[in-house]
C-alpha cells in the first residue's frame, strides 16, 4: 500500500462536552464520502485546555463516554481513529491522554502525555503537573501501511521520543497539539518541519481552532509535513477539516537518497531502540490500562 488517504479535524473546542462531542461527530460524518483511512483530533478535543476543567472533564477509559463515543465512530465510518487527547481519570491519578481504535472500534493503543506543559512567558503561565501526571510510557501502533507513533504537544519539543519511533520503524508521528498564540508563530510550523526532516517521516499535527473568550487560546493552523519537510497543507485558525492522499513510497526514498539515519555515529551517542513501548493489545484488557 504506497498511499494512505488521512484527515485531520481541527475542531473548536467549547465548554460544554456534549456539545464538543456533538460537534465532532458532524464534522466527522462530513468526510464519510472521502474514505479516509485514518482520522486524527485534537488534543483536548472535547474538554477546555485549562486546569480547572480537566478533573471535571476527565472519565475511565474504556467504559467512558468519550471513549465509547470514539470507539462508535471508528467502528461507523470503518477507518483508524487516534482520538486526540482528553483527560482521564485513573484511580487517584488524571493524565492528557490519546485513545487510538481500529476500524471495528477497538482499542489498540493507549498513550498517555510524557512531558508535561509547565511555561512560564509574560502573558501565559501554565503548570499541567498541578493536575496532570506524566505517563511514563511510548506508543507504537501498528497498522496495514505500517508504525504510527503517537505523542502530545509538548513531547514535540523533545527529540528523543520521536528519534525512538523512527528506530523502531516508525512511517508517520501523529501529534494531538494545542500551541498557543504565543509560542504557536514562533515554533509550531519549525519543530513539525524539524521533526520531519531529522527523522524521515510524515508528520501530522492537529490543533483545536480557538473559542472565543476561552482562558488558554489555541493557535490553530493543523498541518502535515512530508519526510522532506515540506508542508503539504496547513489550515489557519478556522474550524476546518484537511484531507489528503500521501505518498508512503516518499518514507524510502527519502532515506535512501539522504540516509541520515544510517550515519547516525553510534561510537558516540545512541537512543536505545529497544526501550519500552506500549503494547496496545496487552494493554486492552485489565488494570494496565
Amino acid at each position: 500500500m504506497n498511499n494512505l488517504k488521512v484527515a485531520i479535524i481541527q475542531i473548536q473546542t467549547g465548554p460544554d462536552k456534549s456539545s464538543n462531542l456533538l460537534k465532532t461527530a458532524e464534522l466527522f460524518a462530513s468526510i464519510e464520502k472521502s474514505r479516509v483511512s485514518l482520522v486524527l483530533l485534537p488534543e483536548m478535543f472535547q474538554c477546555p485546555y485549562n486546569l480547572e476543567s480537566f478533573s471535571i472533564f476527565a472519565e475511565d477509559i474504556p467504559t467512558g463516554e468519550t471513549s465509547l463515543f470514539l470507539s462508535n465512530l471508528a467502528r461507523e465510518y470503518g477507518t483508524f481513529l487516534v482520538g486526540g487527547s482528553i483527560p482521564e481519570k485513573k484511580g487517584n491519578r488524571y493524565y492528557n491522554t490519546s485513545i487510538v481504535y481500529n476500524p471495528c472500534g477497538e482499542i489498540i493503543g493507549i498513550y498517555r502525555k510524557t512531558h508535561l506543559f509547565d511555561v512560564d512567558f509574560e502573558n501565559l503561565h501554565f503548570q499541567e503537573s498541578a493536575v496532570l501526571n506524566p505517563g511514563n510510557t511510548p506508543l507504537l501502533i501498528d497498522t496495514p501501511w505500517g508504525k504510527i507513533g503517537i505523542l502530545i504537544c509538548y513531547d514535540l519539543r523533545f527529540p528523543e521520543l520521536i528519534r525512538l519511533y523512527a528506530l523502531r520503524g516508525a512511517f508517520m508521528v501523529a501529534v494531538p497539539a494545542a500551541f498557543n498564540p504565543i509560542t504557536g508563530p514562533l515554533h509550531w510550523e519549525v519543530l513539525f518541519r524539524a521533526r520531519a526532516i531529522d527523522n524521515q517521516v510524515y508528520l501530522l499535527g492537529a490543533s483545536p481552532a480557538p473559542y472565543p473568550n476561552a482562558f488558554y487560546q489555541a493557535y490553530g493552523h493543523s498541518l502535515i509535513v512530508d519526510p522532506m519537510g515540506r508542508v503539504l497543507e496547513q489550515l489557519g485558525n478556522e474550524e476546518a477539516i484537511i484531507i489528503k492522499d500521501i505518498d508512503l513510497s516518499l518514507v524510502d526514498l527519502t532515506r535512501q537518497r539522504l540516509p541520515l539515519l544510517k550515519h547516525r555515529r553510534l561510537d558516540l551517542y545512541a537512543i536505545n531502540p529497544d526501550e519500552k513501548l506500549g503494547n496496545s493489545l496487552k494493554d486492552q484488557k485489565g488494570e494496565a490500562i
